[in-house]
C-alpha cells in the first residue's frame, strides 16, 4: 500500500482541511486592529486582550492562504497586519507590546517570542505582496537582531522592559526555536545568508544541550545560559514555560533542523539530520501513548516520565509535520507509518467537525478540556500541519506556495 503522503485522496483531504481551518478563523479581526481571541465556535471575545503572537500567526496563515489562491485570505492577512502596524506597535520606543487590553492599554515588556512571530508574519506577507509588509519586515527584523541577539552566546535573549532599559535575567529556548523559524522565513524573503548563519548558531547550541540530556531539551536558562532544570516545577502546566521537557518542542525542533539543512544546501553540517532523528525518536518514546492512552503528553520529567498529561493540539500538529519532513528527507517507511497513525488520532480526537477548527486541549482520556488552552485562538500549528506534507523542505511555506510548490 502506498504511504498516505503519496495518495492523491489524502492530499486532497489536506487541502480541504486547510480551507476548513481558515474558514473557521474569518471572524478574528478585532475593532482595535489585530486578532481577537476566538472561542470554541470561532466567536471573537472582544473583552479579551489582543495578543501580538496571535495576531502575527493570523497574518502568517492568511498570507499563506492568499498565496494558495484562497478567496478572502488576503484582506484577512491585511487586517492582522493592521494590528501589527497599529495598536500593537510601540511607535515611540520601537518594538511590539505583548498585548493590548480591550480598552487599548498596552501590557508592559517586550518579548522575543512575540517579535519572532512578527518577523515570520511580515516575511510571509512580504512574499504574498501584502501592502506595507516589506517595511514591517525590515523594521521587525532590525528590532529582533538589534535588541534581542546576544552575539557572545549566539542566541536570543528573552524579555526587555517596555522602554528597553532593563533586560530580564531569564533566557528561554522557546523564543530561540521560533527565532530560527523567523530567520528562515526572513531568508526566503530577503536572501541574506547571514540570517541562516545565525539560525545555525542557535540550532547548534540547542542540539548541544539536548545531546547532553539524552535528547531531552532544556527550555529554561539563567542570563549566562546555564540550564535551570527545576524552573516552574511548582507550575508545570504553564502555557509557555512549563517544567521539564516539552515533547512538542522536540518534534518542532526536529522539523526545523531539516528545513535549515535544506536551506543551507551543500554547506549544511551532517549533525542536523542526525539530531533531527534523535530528537524525534526521544519525543516519540517519551511522549506518545506514554500513560496508556492514545496521544502525546504535554511534558515529561528528565527521566521521561509524564508530568502534564493533557493532550494539546499543537503537539499533535507538530508530530505530523515532523514525521512528514523526516519521511521527505529519508524516505524511511517508519516515518510514513507514524504520520498515518497520528493523522488518524488527530481526525478522531482533535478535529471538531461540528464547531470548526481543532479542539485545542484534551485530557488524558482524550476528552475536551480547557485547563491549559481555553478556546481556539490559534490556527498556526494546524494549518501548517496540513501544508508541510505537500511542500518541499526548502524554501519555506510562503516561498513554496508563491512558487507553486505546495501540491
Amino acid at each position: 500500500m502506498k504511504p498516505w503522503l503519496r495518495q492523491p485522496a489524502h492530499l486532497r483531504w489536506l487541502g480541504g482541511e486547510t480551507q476548513r481551518l481558515l474558514d473557521f478563523g474569518v471572524r478574528f479581526p478585532h475593532p482595535l486592529g489585530g486578532a481577537a481571541w476566538l472561542g470554541e465556535d470561532g466567536t471573537p471575545d472582544l473583552d479579551a486582550p489582543v495578543h501580538t503572537w496571535i495576531t502575527a500567526r493570523m497574518a502568517h496563515v492568511y498570507s499563506l492562504g492568499a498565496l494558495l489562491g484562497l478567496p478572502g485570505a488576503g484582506p484577512l492577512a491585511d487586517a492582522a497586519l493592521t494590528g501589527l502596524t497599529g495598536v500593537l506597535r510601540d511607535g515611540r520606543r520601537g518594538g511590539w507590546h505583548p498585548q493590548v487590553s480591550a480598552d487599548g492599554e498596552a501590557a508592559p515588556g517586550k518579548a522575543c517570542y512575540d517579535h519572532a512571530f512578527v518577523v515570520l508574519a511580515a516575511a510571509s506577507a512580504t512574499t504574498a505582496r501584502r501592502p506595507g509588509a516589506r517595511e514591517l519586515l525590515d523594521e521587525a527584523l532590525d528590532v529582533l537582531l538589534t535588541r534581542f541577539w546576544e552575539e557572545e552566546h549566539g542566541l536570543f535573549a528573552d524579555l526587555w522592559d517596555t522602554a528597553w532599559g532593563r533586560l530580564d535575567g531569564y533566557r528561554g529556548l522557546n523564543a530561540n526555536m521560533h527565532g530560527v523559524e523567523a530567520l528562515l522565513a526572513a531568508f526566503d524573503a530577503r536572501g541574506e545568508r547571514a540570517l541562516l548563519d545565525r539560525a545555525l548558531r542557535i540550532a547548534e547550541r540547542a542540539v548541544g544541550w539536548a545531546r547532553e540530556r539524552e535528547w531531552r531539551l532544556p527550555e529554561h536558562f539563567d542570563e549566562e545560559w546555564r540550564p535551570q532544570p527545576e524552573y516552574n516545577r511548582e507550575c508545570p502546566g504553564d502555557q509557555f514555560k512549563p517544567f521539564g521537557a516539552t515533547v512538542g518542542h522536540a518534534l518542532e525542533w526536529s522539523r526545523l533542523l531539516l528545513h535549515l539543512e535544506a536551506a543551507l544546501g551543500a554547506t549544511a553540517p551532517g549533525w542536523l539530520l542526525e539530531s533531527a532523528e534523535a530528537l524525534f525518536s526521544r519525543a516519540v518514546r517519551d511522549g506518545w501513548n506514554a500513560d496508556g492512552a492514545a496521544g502525546f503528553v504535554y511534558t515529561t520529567d528528565w527521566d521521561g516520565r509524564p508530568v502534564v498529561r493533557q493532550r494539546l493540539h499543537w503537539v499533535a500538529a507538530e508530530a505530523v509535520g515532523a514525521a512528514a519532513t523526516l519521511h521527505a528527507r529519508t524516505g524511511a517507511d517508519s516515518y510514513a507509518e507514524l504520520y498515518a497513525q497520528w493523522w488518524d488520532h488527530v481526525r478522531l480526537h482533535f478535529v471538531d467537525v461540528e464547531r470548526g477548527s481543532w479542539r485545542h486541549e484534551l485530557d488524558s482520556g482524550n476528552r475536551s478540556a480547557a485547563t491549559v488552552w481555553p478556546g481556539k485562538p490559534d490556527l498556526y500549528h494546524a494549518v501548517q500541519a496540513t501544508l508541510l506534507p505537500r511542500a518541499p523542505l526548502a524554501p519555506g511555506l510562503a516561498a513554496a506556495a508563491a512558487a507553486g510548490l505546495v501540491g
